[in-house]
């Protein structure tokens, strides 16, 4: 008995650096994010591959901001206005949500192809650029809002300050590549 005790707990050992590895470089890396507490949760429960480098979770955290981009853009196209002013802010919205999921999209895909040497510091400017323009646009969105008030105002300014967050997050840890101590995007 004491001795399959003692296996058990082995094996425990054994496994549990593996299922924690992700937990731990996220904390690490999600500490000093703009949204740390949204960092580590959206992160955290991150049910896509495993994420073990910094890029991996570069990587996580711009395909999180994407899904949140391509749920806002339905929500927003499905909502149905009034005024003349609330069509017009609207349909701007909608539009500038569009070419943020269109930026984040092809981060993502950057982010599968980044590599260190002659290229890297390009892809990296690509990178921050289409982050960088994505939560623009996102802050964009909201700034057409400004001047209306009621549900709308805020059901817009609800899910679009959540996308805004986890793409400041993306943006954050996408910068922190050329900062990383072990500098080992994917060889």
């Amino acid at each position: 008995m004491m001795k399959t005790l003692l296996v058990a707990l082995f094996l425990l050992h054994l496994i549990s650096p593996i299922s924690t590895s992700s937990s731990g470089i996220v904390r690490t890396s999600c500490v000093h994010a703009s949204y740390p507490t949204i960092c580590i949760r959206t992160l955290s429960s991150y049910s896509g591959s495993a994420i073990n480098t910094p890029q991996d979770l570069a990587e996580a955290a711009v395909k999180v901001s994407l899904s949140r981009a391509q749920k806002a853009s339905r929500f927003l196209s499905e909502l149905k206005v009034e005024s003349k002013r609330e069509k017009g802010a609207l349909s701007d919205c909608v539009e500038q949500m569009g070419d943020s999921v269109d930026e984040l999209r092809k981060s993502v895909s950057e982010l599968k192809h980044l590599r260190r040497g002659n290229a890297f510091k390009w892809q990296m400017s690509n990178l921050e650029t289409w982050v960088s323009a994505a939560l623009t646009n996102e802050d964009t969105c909201l700034d057409g809002f400004k001047e209306i008030d009621g549900k709308i105002r805020s059901d817009v300014k609800r899910k679009i300050t959540n996308v805004a967050r986890v793409t400041s997050n993306a943006l954050y840890l996408i910068n922190q590549l050329d900062d990383s101590p072990n500098k080992s995007p994917h060889p």
